[in-house]
């Protein structure tokens, strides 16, 4: 989905004079659903924005998400520290549409959710690293807190805020024009947590695996597809997995523009949710 990926295996850094930004275009990635650098639906191990290792980067997004009964409007930023920690902030708009009507919320009723992250490189570098099969891979934290405490509880969930951490092996192939990517999240989350954290079937963390695969059509375009296992802890509302197919293009270096086809499957009493998914994202 969303995709920043790098063709080039050399940075190049004028060491008399300082700089904000020498990374290359789109080595920090864009920004996925919940502020993190990655794809769309999954963080990678990259670090966000396009600052080296004595450089701070830094990215601004909007995302929005079209399905035949919903929409999601989510807004945010990150903070790359010398590519090696990356903090992020999103808020995520869940507009109900007509379902809120039929549920006796209220036409168009809107969950709200703030998701802070933190993100640190523990080893590798997904685009320099062309001698080797050694990923990037890093460590990261999303904790979220939604607006809607009743309404979640009301429905089954545990709580209304929650912490889902994560492991992501990001590596890029150059000379196949390949970028894959594997994340396992610990979570609680029902929904990424639109509908609270735990539930009345389960409520202890969950193993679950994201991956992505991009094929670079060029330095500025790519295409790919991802994968995002979800966990089903709510009797009331079943969860399924996330799918997309995307098309990511970067025009210039501070801009990328990604358009995806997204399938959420079923959403609370609507299934086969699917539609458009549109980002933008602006960076140095």
């Amino acid at each position: 989905m969303s995709v920043a990926l790098g063709l080039s295996s050399t940075l190049v850094a004028a060491a008399d004079a300082p700089t904000t930004s020498n990374r290359l275009l789109l080595t920090g990635g864009v920004s996925q659903i919940e502020g993190s650098a990655g794809g769309g639906l999954t963080p990678w191990a990259v670090i966000a924005g396009y600052g080296t290792r004595d450089e701070i980067g830094a990215t601004a997004f909007a995302t929005r998400v079209n399905v035949q009964d919903y929409h999601l409007n989510d807004v945010g930023a990150a903070v790359g520290f010398y590519d090696r920690v990356e903090l992020s902030v999103a808020q995520q708009r869940f507009n109900t549409e007509d379902v809120g009507a039929a549920l006796g919320l209220g036409r168009g009723f809107t969950f709200k959710q703030t998701v802070v992250g933190v993100k640190v490189r523990l080893f590798g570098d997904a685009v320099l690293d062309q001698d080797s099969w050694l990923p990037q891979v890093s460590i990261g934290a999303q904790y979220k807190k939604n607006d809607q405490d009743a309404v979640v509880k009301f429905v089954g969930a545990k709580r209304s805020q929650g912490t889902d951490y994560y492991i992501s092996a990001t590596k890029l192939v150059l000379s196949q024009s390949v970028l894959l990517n594997a994340t396992v999240r610990l979570t609680k989350a029902n929904q990424t947590g639109i509908l609270g954290f735990g539930g009345d079937k389960r409520n202890s963390y969950q193993p679950m695996f994201e991956g992505s695969v991009a094929y670079l059509l060029s330095r500025s375009l790519a295409i790919g597809a991802e994968y995002r296992q979800k966990p089903n802890n709510l009797s009331i509302a079943k969860e399924d997995n996330w799918a997309d197919l995307f098309v990511a293009w970067a025009p210039t270096k501070h801009v990328s523009l990604t358009v995806a086809y997204a399938d959420l499957g079923n959403i609370v009493i609507k299934d086969k949710q699917r539609g458009l998914y549109a980002s933008v994202q602006v960076g140095f």
